[in-house]
């Protein structure tokens, strides 16, 4: 995949992973576009990069969905790569007491979102000569960590989505690449006092570095992009699943009683 002077969508741009990679895509000569739900947020991303272009938009919407796709298209219809990376994670303790609304919003953003956004660009993109969709998982997508159980399913739902996309856009002028991040050092993991997760990684990634090998892989046209831990998740799901599960979740306990005193977690929290 070639990484410069293309037009790039991403949603939840505005910190995080979503943000370093709408930084380094942009250094690469890149037209880049970012979504959020935050106005502030998107004003704050506009002053530091004014050449950036911002949408206020909300994948779980799907009004929301159709209107960025008619703004987008008309503002820059060279649009031909669209990175699914907004996201939301949160620690739940599964014990009846969410609400049958509440208990799916995870699935609305972290699934739906992404599926629905697809379902709306992927005619455009096809129209292009070279196009690609990003899709985000996570490395929590090969062995779940019970403390944040609806995000782990979600991960690993869109690992399955984007295998199916993928064969069934072979041949077209799209590819299709899945990028399953580690535990990397954004704000949202500085708050995150993971036991789990710190203790499973040998240190979590910075976010810099991180960007970096997901845009080698990219370039190399590696369809699923495993840097760090996500590659060991990945391998011990394979050669010793149940093993793996059972080391993985060790501090639950702990993190489960944390749950009632946590704020929810929220956009960007790929781990």
């Amino acid at each position: 995949m070639k990484l410069s002077g293309s037009t790039i969508l991403i949603t939840g741009g505005t910190s995080g992973i979503g943000l370093e990679l709408a930084i380094q895509l942009y250094k690469r000569q890149n037209t880049v576009l970012i979504t959020g739900r935050d106005p502030h947020k998107l004003q704050e991303v506009q002053r530091q990069f004014p050449d950036m272009h911002t949408y206020q938009s909300d994948v779980s919407d799907p009004a929301a969905i159709v209107s960025l796709y008619q703004r987008v298209t008309h503002d820059f219809p060279d649009l031909n790569v669209l990175v699914n990376n907004a996201g939301e994670m949160r620690m739940l303790s599964l014990q009846g007491q969410h609400g049958l609304q509440d208990i799916g919003h995870e699935i609305a953003i972290n699934l739906l979102g992404p599926v629905r956004m697809v379902e709306q660009f992927l005619p455009f993109l096809t129209t292009k000569r070279q196009a690609a969709i990003i899709n985000m998982s996570s490395g929590l997508a090969f062995v779940p960590l019970a403390s944040a159980p609806i995000y782990c399913a979600t991960k690993a739902a869109i690992h399955s989505y984007t295998q199916s996309l993928r064969i069934q856009l072979h041949g077209t002028p799209v590819k299709v690449f899945e990028l399953a991040p580690p535990p990397t050092s954004t704000p949202l993991m500085d708050n995150f006092g993971s036991d789990a997760l710190n203790n499973q990684s040998s240190g979590v990634m910075n976010v810099d570095k991180m960007v970096r090998v997901a845009l080698r892989g990219l370039e190399k046209d590696t369809e699923e992009i495993r840097p760090g831990v996500s590659n060991v998740l990945k391998v011990m799901s394979r050669l010793a699943p149940t093993l793996m599960l059972r080391q993985m979740n060790r501090p639950v306990a702990r993190e489960l009683a944390k749950i009632p005193t946590l704020p929810f977690l929220t956009e960007h929290a790929h781990t």
